[in-house]
């Protein structure tokens, strides 16, 4: 009986013990996580730019491609292009938060300069204004003839050609060329003389300085057909000063190339100047427009 009431006490005393030690490992354990609250399974750093990027945002497609991640640290990421063009906006005063964003959208919201005295001109008149600009200033063009090559004959064949409508100071709108009987564009003239010749804006200012490729609409590029003839005696002295005086290289070509003066009879002008498809211009007015680089 009394080994009994000893077991009984001894049980008693134990409990307590064990609840006690519990507790204590339990704070021992939990002890580095004082101090800590779980936001969410996954944080990141934003910035306030970011933040209201994300926030005007409407696209959820674009959203990644506004934040790149390095080292743990989300960043804007877009072309130089728009870093300068968003520096240049933030330097102006601007009344509250404004919700427009710098994102890589705005590539494709480039707006050519207004030039003074132009507000007035219509559509049309600018377009055959910028005609006559890319006859007038490109260098070279792309002219695509009907193939008189064995393997390939009927078939386009292009090539690329230096041209001049004239010297920088007098244009003409009439694409000058210097070329020899030796090159297979000259042959298949020979045979058939309609022609098609491309000028770009591709190495122009306005497409290099936004970083536009020679694709985008918003590049202009101008397309030129009709009859390449020989240049007449009487327009031979023309055609010289147009010629060597922007392709002074020309002077120093080996002779025995033969080399003579063709021009393009326009026939037929399309022009791509922005979104909206190709316009057509008339010859007539054409020639009679001034050149402008809007």
């Amino acid at each position: 009986m009394s080994v009994c009431c000893c077991q009984i006490q001894l049980r008693k005393r134990i409990t307590p013990i064990s609840w006690l030690s519990w507790v204590l490992w339990c704070s021992v354990m939990l002890s580095p996580a004082w101090g800590y609250v779980i936001v969410n399974s996954v944080s990141w750093s934003v910035t306030n730019e970011v933040e209201e990027e994300l926030d005007s945002s409407s696209n959820e497609e674009a959203l990644p491609a506004l934040l790149e991640d390095t080292t743990s640290i989300w960043k804007q990421s877009y072309p130089a292009s728009v870093y300068k063009e968003d520096g240049e906006m933030r330097s102006r005063p601007v009344a509250g938060r404004s919700k427009q964003i710098s994102s890589p959208s705005r590539m494709f919201s480039y707006r050519r300069e207004s030039v003074k005295g132009t507000d007035s001109i219509t559509p049309q008149e600018q377009a055959i204004r910028t005609a006559r600009f890319l006859t007038h200033y490109n260098s070279w063009g792309f002219l695509a003839t009907e193939s008189t090559q064995e393997k390939i004959q009927g078939v386009p064949f292009g090539n690329c050609l230096l041209i001049s409508d004239g010297p920088i100071n007098n244009s003409t709108g009439i694409p000058f060329f210097y070329v020899t009987p030796k090159d297979n564009t000259v042959i298949d003239l020979m045979k058939n003389s309609v022609a098609s010749l491309t000028l770009p804006e591709a190495e122009g200012e306005f497409c290099r300085k936004n970083i536009i490729d020679p694709e985008d609409p918003r590049c202009a590029r101008l397309t030129l057909t009709g009859q390449m003839v020989m240049v007449p005696p009487e327009e031979m002295e023309f055609a010289k000063q147009a010629m060597f005086s922007r392709h002074p290289v020309m002077r120093k070509w080996p002779r025995n190339y033969e080399w003579f003066f063709m021009k393009m009879n326009i026939e037929h002008i399309w022009l791509q100047n922005w979104y909206g498809g190709v316009s057509t211009i008339a010859v007539e007015e054409y020639f009679k427009a001034v050149p402008s680089k809007e």
